[in-house]
């Protein structure tokens, strides 16, 4: 029997070949130490430093006075929070459709190999380089009755034409609606056609070769394909709704009212303006809560999939 197919030789060999897969890339292993240690140390201590002071009763001050879960009950309690989970879930699932949609639907468009590609996907995906503040406050003028969208159309002879709705409680999500999705449908066009350019044009011919229509072999046989595409953008789109703060200070300040009220803007208010520092770690922990809920339906969808293949 030759050394090589010793059953001992071979136990030895892959042996020893594991330490050097331990010390593989060793500087680069080294190198992401710093990057650990602040990760472990803001994010997860300044995540479990919120949610144990969330159950105190802390005012201008942290305090280490627990007092169970009254922060929660007067959260809950509380009709502006109750006004903002409903304004943001408005906004969310609005926007969740309408972002994909679009995103979707523009870089179908541009994968066809339509003339001045370059050109247009600049043009679609340079809002996304603006701020949120920046763009509040630019669709805040576009949106003004006095000089905007509704004072343009006027202008050309339909006087009872009517558009303002930052202005309006029963449509001021939908304003900053129109805004969010301006912005944000760029990266999501991107997203979208670097999947499907991904896919192979043999896909495209065999399905002309059967007849398939080119709405239907998007339907049936693309968009089942670019499955991790469509979920990376949700999270991405779930991950800016939540934290939709920006946008609305800039664009209607909350107003009118509490119309446009979202749980972001209700943390900074108590925790910054009220000085109330236990009910803002109170809120801010149940929009821990809500990113949770987003993020183990992805891992489960990502990894647990190729863990059964």
């Amino acid at each position: 029997m030759s050394v090589v197919d010793d059953p001992a030789t071979a136990s030895v060999a892959s042996g020893a070949k594991r330490p050097s897969r331990l010390f593989k890339n060793l500087s680069a292993k080294i190198a992401s130490i710093p990057m650990i240690l602040t990760a472990l140390c803001v994010f997860v201590g300044g995540t479990t430093w919120t949610v144990v002071y969330s159950f105190t009763n802390s005012r201008m001050l942290p305090r280490e006075n627990f007092v169970g879960l009254d922060q929660y009950e007067r959260l809950w309690g509380t009709d502006r929070w109750i006004i903002s989970i409903k304004n943001l879930a408005v906004y969310g699932v609005c926007s969740m459709i309408l972002t994909l949609l679009i995103g979707f639907t523009l870089a179908a468009c541009l994968d066809r190999k339509i003339r001045f590609e370059s050109a247009f996907r600049t043009i679609f995906l340079y809002p996304f380089a603006l701020s949120f503040v920046v763009t509040g406050l630019a669709w805040q003028w576009i949106l003004n009755p006095d000089f905007g969208i509704q004072n343009v159309v006027r202008s050309w002879g339909w006087e009872s034409f009517a558009f303002d709705p930052l202005n309006n409680p029963d449509i001021v999500m939908f304003g900053l609606l129109i805004a969010g999705i301006w912005q944000g449908s760029g990266l999501i066009m991107c997203i979208m056609l670097a999947g499907l350019r991904g896919i192979d044009d043999d896909i495209w011919k065999a399905a002309k070769v059967d007849g398939i229509g080119t709405i239907k072999t998007y339907i049936v046989v693309i968009i089942p394909m670019m499955r991790p595409v469509f979920i990376t953008s949700l999270v991405l789109i779930a991950s800016g709704i939540i934290k939709l703060y920006d946008l609305v200070v800039a664009q209607t300040g909350g107003g009118p009212g509490l119309s446009s009220e979202v749980p972001a803007k209700y943390v900074i208010e108590y925790m910054f303006r009220a000085q109330n520092l236990g009910q803002g770690f109170a809120a801010s922990t149940m929009m821990l809560c809500s990113v949770v809920v987003i993020l183990i339906p992805w891992a489960y969808l990502e990894f647990g999939g190729k863990k059964r293949g």
